[in-house]
C-alpha cells in the first residue's frame, strides 16, 4: 500500500481527488475551456469555470460528463489526467491505483468508459465504486454490518438513492435531478416572474445564500441582478427565501418521490432498520437548506445531512481502495 493510491469523485459539477493518508487534496469544478478554432485547450477546472457566460466566441467551457457519465470522451481523459498530475506531483514515481466513483444507474458501457478513461489518464489499477456506496463509507457508516442504512445523495447532475447492507446496494434509484436543476429552476422562475434573465452562477448564489426547500420562520432576502427581456436593460430585484422555496418545489418533489419509490421496495426488515437509524444526505445538494425538514415531513424519518456532504463520496471512494486492499491482503 502507497501513498500513489487515490479516491477519484468524478462529478458533474465538481471533481474531487482524495490521496491516502493525505485526505481531499484537490476539489474543482469539473469544466474544460478550449478553443474552438484550434480545438486546444485552455484551461481547466476552477480556471475554467471563472469563464463560463464569459468568453469570446472561439472559447467554450464545457463540462465533459452529463449527470455523471462522459459525454465526452477525450475532453475527460484529459482533464482526469491533468488533475491526477496536479494532486500528485509531476515526480510520481509508480502508476497510482485509482478508485473512480460513479453513479448508481449507469450502465456497463459507461462504468467501462469511466475504466477506460482512468487508465489512459494513468492508472496502473482501476476500481470502479458506486457513489452510494461511496457516500455511506464517506459519512462514516460501517456498511459490512446486516443492517439496513438509507443514502440520498445529491450531486449536481445526479441524486443516488440506496439502501445498503452487508457492503452492497440492496434496492437504489437514481434520477438526472439533482443540484443543477435546482439552478436551472432558478433561472426559469426568474424569468418567468419577473422577466429578468440571470445566468447559472447568478441562479447558484441564490440557491447557496438563500435557496430553501421548505418554508422559513422568517424569510431572507437577496438582491439579484440580471437583464430585464422586456427592456433589455441591466435591472436588479429583491428576492426572499420565499420564492426560491416555490421555484424548487418541481424538482424537490421529484427526489422525494424518488425516495418514497426506494422505502416501498425495501424489503421490511432493513425498512425497520431504517426507521431507527434514519435517512443520510450526503453530497453538495445536500446543503439546500430545508431539505432535511422536507423530507421528514413526508416519509416520518429523521433525516440528517452528513459532516462533510461535499467531500463525503471522495473520502468514501478513497477509503474504498484501502477496504479492497485490506480484503486481498
Amino acid at each position: 500500500m502507497n501513498n500513489s493510491d487515490i479516491g477519484i469523485d468524478l462529478g458533474t459539477a465538481s471533481i474531487l481527488v482524495y490521496i491516502k493518508g493525505r485526505g481531499v487534496v484537490l476539489k474543482e469544478p469539473s469544466v474544460v475551456a478550449f478553443d474552438k478554432d484550434s480545438n486546444k485547450i485552455k484551461a481547466i477546472g476552477e480556471d475554467a469555470r471563472l469563464m463560463i457566460g464569459r468568453t469570446p466566441g472561439n472559447i467554450v467551457a464545457v463540462r465533459p460528463l452529463k449527470s455523471g457519465v462522459i459525454s465526452d470522451y477525450t475532453v475527460t481523459e484529459k482533464m482526469m489526467k491533468y488533475f491526477i498530475t496536479k494532486a500528485l506531483g509531476k515526480k510520481y514515481f509508480r502508476k497510482p491505483r485509482i478508485a473512480v466513483c460513479v453513479p448508481s444507474g449507469v450502465t456497463e458501457v459507461e462504468k467501462k468508459a469511466v475504466e477506460d478513461a482512468t487508465y489512459q489518464a494513468g492508472a496502473r489499477e482501476v476500481a470502479i465504486i458506486e457513489e452510494p456506496i461511496a457516500a455511506a463509507i464517506g459519512a462514516g457508516i460501517d456498511i459490512s454490518k446486516p443492517q439496513g442504512n438509507m443514502i440520498v445523495d445529491i450531486g449536481g447532475g445526479t441524486t443516488d438513492v440506496a439502501v445498503i447492507s452487508l457492503g452492497g446496494t440492496v434496492v437504489s434509484e437514481s434520477i438526472k435531478i439533482a443540484g443543477d436543476d435546482f439552478d436551472n429552476a432558478i433561472v426559469v422562475y426568474m424569468r418567468k416572474k419577473y422577466n429578468l434573465l440571470i445566468g447559472e452562477r447568478t441562479a447558484e448564489d441564490i440557491k447557496i445564500n438563500i435557496g430553501t426547500a421548505f418554508k422559513r420562520a422568517e424569510a431572507d432576502y437577496m438582491d439579484v441582478k440580471g437583464r430585464n427581456l422586456v427592456t433589455g436593460l441591466p435591472e436588479t430585484i429583491k428576492v426572499s427565501s420565499d420564492e426560491t422555496q416555490e421555484a424548487l418545489k418541481e424538482t424537490t418533489s421529484q427526489i422525494l418521490d424518488t425516495i418514497c419509490h426506494v422505502l416501498e421496495k425495501t424489503p421490511p426488515e432493513l425498512a425497520g432498520d431504517i426507521v431507527d437509524r434514519g435517512i443520510v444526505l450526503t453530497g453538495g445538494g445536500a446543503m439546500l437548506r430545508g431539505l432535511e425538514e422536507l423530507i421528514e415531513e413526508r416519509t416520518h424519518i429523521n433525516t440528517m445531512t452528513a459532516d462533510e456532504p461535499m467531500t463525503c463520496v471522495a473520502i468514501g471512494t478513497g477509503h474504498y481502495i484501502e477496504f479492497l486492499a485490506g480484503e486481498r491482503g
